[in-house]
């Protein structure tokens, strides 16, 4: 069992407790020790920067969690190796675990295209435009006025099909979605969930994912109960189950995977409280699926269609 997941906030967490220890702190949803309790062979790592650090701090707070990857993450752990392009993956042996870097939102780059720039040059591969609330770029998900991609939002994305770097489209309103999807060369949902099973503004439509299922491209179910029941502490793997079944009945059994959210989120789904735990998901999805299709959903389909590049 491999396992390819598509985000996670763990790079937060050491940059708000710099006591935290990525070894083996318990306080960790993502640690080394759950990867390799997983089988884990790839793990996108975001950087998030909080709303409570003031805009003029931002970039600085992104330049030190990027540091937190290297410096916590890489540099100790020889075993986990820095993922840029598709042959780096190629390249990991049985006991290695491949590392790629993202940035969860472009706050942190106010209206500065050398900022995003140095961010890329650091190793970062996907970028999602927003987070929740709207920023110079666009719109995120729960921002009111619902806007899409602004002039410089424009230049963003110019900016990552120059660079060949993936466009992260959860978090996005809905305008900036369609946006993107003009706009747009590379895209993928790190972390989304389906809005007609559970209608929260940070879920996809129905014809949002048939969009990208149309652009060759996936989406990674994620363990957000909020995403999942509705329920902001309570979900089981049974709702990820129908998440994932939902966008295969809309023809996406080749591009759905998973992006956990661990250590993103203050509740968790039922047995599936950690990256260790992603064997409990693969016990339920063999009770439905055939073993090709479970090794698709929780590697390939990812491996296959978030092929990163270098610039």
């Amino acid at each position: 069992m491999k396992i390819y997941d598509a985000h996670c906030d763990v790079l937060y967490k050491l940059f708000m407790d710099p006591t935290l220890d990525f070894a083996k702190s318990p306080e960790l949803q993502v640690n080394l020790e759950r990867l390799k309790a997983s089988s884990t062979k790839i793990q996108l790592f975001a950087i998030y920067v909080p709303e409570s650090v003031h805009p003029d701090l931002k970039f600085e707070a992104a330049l030190r969690m990027a540091d937190l990857f290297y410096e916590k993450v890489l540099r100790p752990h020889p075993q986990i190796k820095l993922i840029k392009d598709r042959v780096d993956i190629d390249l990991l042996v049985e006991d290695e675990i491949g590392a790629v870097l993202t940035l969860e939102g472009c706050d942190a780059i106010g209206q500065d295209l050398l900022k995003l720039r140095t961010l890329l040059r650091l190793g970062v591969r996907s970028v999602g435009l927003t987070w929740n609330f709207g920023n110079f770029v666009a719109d995120g998900a729960l921002e009111e006025r619902g806007a899409g991609l602004s002039r410089f939002g424009h230049q963003v994305v110019q900016l990552l099909n120059e660079t060949r770097t993936i466009c992260d489209v959860s978090h996005l309103s809905e305008q900036g979605f369609w946006d993107v999807m003009e706009a747009a060369d590379r895209v993928f949902a790190s972390h989304s969930n389906c809005y007609s099973l559970c209608h929260h503004p940070r879920n996809l439509k129905d014809n949002q994912i048939k969009e990208l299922i149309d652009r060759d491209s996936v989406i990674g179910v994620t363990f957000v109960p909020e995403f999942l029941s509705g329920k902001k502490d309570t979900a089981s793997i049974d709702d990820v189950l129908r998440h994932l079944d939902h966008i295969c009945s809309l023809g996406g059994e080749n591009h759905v995977g998973f992006g956990s959210d661990f250590d993103g989120i203050e509740f968790t789904v039922k047995n599936l409280k950690g990256n260790e735990q992603y064997e409990n998901l693969w016990n339920e999805l063999q009770k439905y699926y055939s073993d090709i299709q479970v090794s698709k959903f929780l590697y390939g389909n990812m491996a296959t269609r978030l092929s990163v590049q270098r610039a």
